[in-house]
């Protein structure tokens, strides 16, 4: 008896094309409902609707509906978006996905599947949606452009344009997954023509690409003041963006209630209003912005990995992606292992069980530059040997595992490195 194909299998021998006309109306429709509900406009200082040919459009990550923000603003073209492989597990995305050819991509490791069907696409005179930085926004600010995009970009040869997006994350925070309308401001421009990219080295475009797109929610909106409706629940699950009490520096010991973060260690207490200004109350201490905030805990990571003999551990449950029947609700992945999860200089380790076997494995710093969350900082995940796994601490620490994974790539020389744009004020 032939056996029956894993959802994996059924993935991977699809050959994608442009998407549905018809279908991609209708979404055109929805979107345009979806942007007037959280208040976004389009300043156009480029048109790539008007581009002859396919095209290539890129954007800040700024939240999970970044497709509200990116479309609209390539109509009439049809854009073929590349999207997290784990996306394609969940009910109803898979079936939106798969309807709109949308291209699977594993984040954060090689894909040849993916590059297949780019090129395949774009072959077909279709055109491609990328988010460079490989996953939404975690802390309000673009991260740097995954390494290999410039490559990409230049492989394809095509004009490429982008959407540069503020308060799309302050509407839809990785932190809380409730929605705060506010105000949405979309930017669109060109980026490079085909002929700028023959002529480009791959390092020219790479840092074209961070200097464009780099943003800051924050900065942003200490100048524009925009409020977002936040019901009185702006510090909700806060605390698992801000770990790190700025008084004594104690980690992971924040209550949040309402609108107010307190240190349960010192009694330092913080308000966040719906304009997302932070203010100490009292005599507690805090940074100016809350982008300031995650800076300082990065910092403080970047520390702890260069002291001699650094490791950091912890116990874990494990995930694995379904082989046959989708993910529903807000499952990410079927938790069916556990065991130690440990960072130390020479990489990512693992050692327990999975699905009742005895499972380990040792990844390097290059191997693991960062992690991807699927939904917000609930869980986090990586590929081993091309395999999804995701990791749901007992300590709820996953913003510190984030900071102390991407520091030590960077302290060890890795290819993803930070760049001086994502913090600089305008």
């Amino acid at each position: 008896m032939k056996k029956k194909p894993t959802l994996d299998e059924k993935l991977h021998t699809r050959q994608l094309g442009l998407p549905n006309r018809f279908v991609y109306t209708i979404l055109r429709l929805v979107m345009w409902i979806l942007n007037k509900k959280t208040k976004t406009s389009f300043t156009f200082n480029a048109y790539p609707g008007k581009e002859d040919g396919p095209i290539v459009y890129i954007a800040n990550h700024a939240s999970r509906v970044d497709y509200q923000f990116t479309a609209p603003a390539c109509y009439p073209k049809r854009l073929n978006y590349v999207v997290g492989y784990n996306e394609f597990f969940r009910f109803p995305n898979c079936l939106l996905l798969k309807l709109m050819n949308v291209i699977p991509k594993k984040n954060f490791t090689p894909d040849t599947y993916t590059i297949r069907q780019i090129l395949r696409v774009t072959k077909a005179g279709g055109s491609i949606c990328i988010m460079p930085e490989g996953m939404s926004s975690i802390t309000g600010m673009a991260q740097p452009v995954i390494p290999g995009g410039a490559k990409l970009l230049k492989k394809l040869g095509l004009p490429v344009y982008y959407s540069k997006i503020s308060g799309g994350y302050m509407t839809y925070t990785k932190h809380c997954l409730d929605e705060r309308v506010g105000r949405v401001d979309v930017s669109v421009n060109q980026m490079f023509t085909a002929e700028q990219l023959k002529t480009m080295s791959l390092e020219e475009i790479e840092d074209t690409m961070n200097r464009l797109l780099a943003h800051d929610d924050y900065i942003w909106n200490k100048e524009q003041q925009v409020s977002f409706k936040g019901k009185g629940q702006m510090a909700k699950n806060l605390d698992t963006l801000l770990y790190m009490c700025p008084k004594c520096g104690t980690m992971y010991n924040m209550e949040c209630s309402g609108n107010t973060m307190k240190c349960l260690s010192c009694g330092n207490t913080v308000e966040l209003d719906e304009k997302y200004n932070l203010k100490p109350v009292g005599d507690s201490l805090c940074p100016e912005l809350v982008t300031d905030w995650t800076i300082a805990q990065r910092k403080r990571a970047a520390e702890d990995v260069r002291k001699p003999g650094f490791s950091y551990s912890g116990h874990v449950k494990v995930g694995v992606l379904p082989d046959y029947k989708v993910l529903t609700g807000d499952k990410t992945s079927i938790i069916c292992g556990e065991g130690t999860l440990t960072l130390d200089k020479d990489g990512l380790h693992f050692d327990g069980i999975l699905k009742d076997e005895p499972f380990s494995f040792d990844l390097s710093t290059e191997q693991v530059p960062t992690f991807g969350m699927c939904t917000d900082i609930t869980r986090f995940y990586t590929f081993v040997e091309g395999r999804f796994i995701e990791f749901y601490p007992d300590a709820n620490d996953v913003l510190r595992w984030d900071h102390l994974t991407e520091e030590m790539h960077r302290y060890n020389g890795g290819k993803w490195q930070n760049t001086e744009y994502r913090h600089t004020r305008p």
